[in-house]
């Protein structure tokens, strides 16, 4: 008797969406962005239903991050083309934000598994 599969809810959909995103966001970010500061992709958060998707990133060095910012809101509808022609996924709205817990100097880690 084959296994029983459950049929795949709305948050397994959001967070491959989620995932979708940060990945094409990665890339998008590497192939647009200048060589002034690192731009890292560090998670995505889905909210509304994946209608939004948070894009949290990391920059280096930490004084660039307004300007990351500011570029990564100029390029949002570029992003949005980007994920249409290599995604099929219904296009949520993105924003880009910095992780706190980078800017901060605090890990993102719990902490038994820095140790």
């Amino acid at each position: 008797m084959p296994p029983s599969r459950t049929p795949a809810g709305p948050k397994l959909k959001n967070n491959r969406a989620a995932e979708i995103v940060a990945r094409e966001a990665a890339q998008f970010i590497a192939r647009e962005a200048s060589s002034e500061s690192l731009i890292t992709v560090i998670r995505t958060q889905s909210m509304s239903h994946g209608e939004r998707i948070t894009v949290f990133v990391s920059v280096f060095p930490v004084e660039k991050t307004r300007a990351a910012l500011a570029f990564l809101e100029r390029q949002r509808e570029a992003f949005s083309d980007h994920l249409k022609a290599h995604s099929r996924l219904r296009l949520p709205r993105v924003d880009f934000l910095p992780d706190n817990g980078e800017q901060s100097g605090v890990p993102t880690l719990p902490e038994e598994s820095v140790r």
